[in-house]
């Protein structure tokens, strides 16, 4: 592959993400969504170390004691060009050790792979990043655009102290900024004994809901019609069985159309052969199936103080997540489904987002990873989960999903997600700090 300007020797930064990747796992950042996450700040001085390090003069935000955001803008080969902005988040979810096969913040590097909690979500972005940024400075090469280059908090719990927080309250640091790159995308299937790559060009609505049902309080030896619980039960089963209808987002389209035509089967709109092409995608599958309409998911359930007492009101919580553009009809269809008996509380609202895939931001993504993969296939794909691009939306910045990974066949990539015995190979991640480097040596 040809390299970033400079002719910058990319080993020893593909050699550092490998082992920044190990140490930031080792640092338990683990958000349990109540408003506290240990080990934030604790990761964003570690990066801010790593960038000071060779020179740079990162910026430390804190949104709350502890709650930890680090940047650092970079000047671009071309400053009449808008701002690329380039995120991961510190924070992981939680795991259980007793599940895992190895210490989920051991941070080991074993079988060829870096295990441990974040080491896809997303730990070997974050350390990808780091190594480059680290190689321009000391190899005295530029990206083709200013960077501002971002580590956020919070993201594992809706990013109300991350993304969120500075997009509104430090609005500057974002400053002619129209593009951005982050989770998740950019990784390798296998289709038909091709490599395909899936940039992430839009991502699904994001509501948590809480449902609060309404009845009669009374003896729990009395007979009641107007039972809360019941009421409740009856409305969260109706939920989990409505079929959502099937909807195919543009990049949903692009995606199943260069599936067919890699597996050599003629497109059509026809429920078998979407889920063929669905299936064709091999792990992948896992990603793409939620992509095809809205889906809902009941959560939780609380009710009552004793055995004995029938409760006047009932809860549940619901994650739904919509397709882009279709928040208020999901909205319609719960409310409808609780009557006049239920009442519905947004916890947490997140849009969905859609980016172009025709463009030549995406242009300069598969030509960086043509020129490490010349058998390389580019497609687009939505998301169902929900990403720090929604936040940046809200400034108007577009955002992609790519973070380059050049996987084994049989490797359940998406499972790793959320996943126990989260691991990542260890090639994946020099292959990604080369293409990334690329990338940005080259973003259109």
């Amino acid at each position: 592959m040809s390299t970033p300007c400079g002719g910058a020797d990319l080993a020893s930064a593909a050699a550092e993400a490998v082992r920044f990747t190990s140490d930031l796992i080792r640092i338990d950042t683990t958000n349990t969504g109540d408003d506290d996450s240990r080990g934030e700040r604790e990761a964003a001085e570690y990066v801010v170390g790593l960038l000071e390090d060779v020179g740079y003069e990162p910026v430390y935000v804190e949104s709350r004691p502890r709650r930890a955001n680090v940047f650092l803008r970079i000047a671009g080969a071309d400053p009449s060009r808008s701002a690329l902005v380039v995120h991961g988040h510190l924070d992981v979810v939680p795991a259980d050790p007793h599940e895992w096969t190895v210490d989920p913040f051991s941070g080991a590097i074993e079988d060829g792979m870096a295990w441990g909690r974040g080491a896809v979500d997303m730990k070997d972005m974050d350390a990808m990043m780091i190594a480059c940024v680290r190689d321009m400075a000391v190899n005295g090469w530029c990206p083709a655009r200013d960077l501002v280059v971002a580590f956020f908090a919070d993201e594992e719990s809706s990013g109300t102290w991350g993304s969120e927080w500075c997009v509104r309250n430090r609005p500057d640091l974002f400053a002619g900024a129209t593009e951005a790159i982050g989770e998740v995308g950019g990784f390798s299937t296998t289709v038909a004994g091709r490599r395909a790559y899936l940039v992430q060009t839009a991502e699904k609505g994001l509501m948590w809901l809480r449902l609060i049902m309404r009845g009669t309080a009374g003896h729990g030896s009395a007979a009641n019609s107007d039972n809360a619980v019941t009421h409740l039960a009856d409305a969260v089963a109706r939920l989990a069985a409505h079929r959502w209808p099937r909807d195919m987002m543009p990049a949903v389209d692009t995606l199943l159309r260069g599936v067919a035509d890699l597996v050599g089967r003629p497109y059509s709109d026809d429920p078998a052969t979407i889920d063929a092409l669905v299936d064709a995608l091999g792990p992948a599958r896992r990603f793409v199936a939620p992509s095809l309409g809205t889906a809902l998911n009941p959560t939780g359930l609380q009710a009552g103080c004793k055995a004995n007492v029938v409760p006047s009101h009932a809860e549940a919580t619901m994650d739904v997540r919509p397709l882009p553009g279709q928040e208020d009809h999901a909205l319609a269809v719960v409310a409808d489904v609780l009557g006049e008996r239920g009442h519905v509380e947004i916890l947490h609202r997140g849009i969905g987002v859609e980016a172009p895939f025709d463009v030549p931001l995406v242009d300069a993504m598969a030509a960086a990873l043509g020129r490490a993969d010349p058998d390389a296939v580019v497609l687009p794909y939505l998301l169902p989960a929900g990403t720090d691009a929604k936040s940046l939306a809200a400034l108007g910045i577009r955002g992609y999903g790519f973070v380059p990974l050049r996987l084994p066949a049989d490797f359940d990539f998406t499972a790793m997600f959320h996943g126990v015995d989260e691991r990542v190979p260890v090639g994946a991640i020099e292959f990604g700090t080369r293409v990334l480097a690329d990338f940005l040596a080259t973003a259109g």
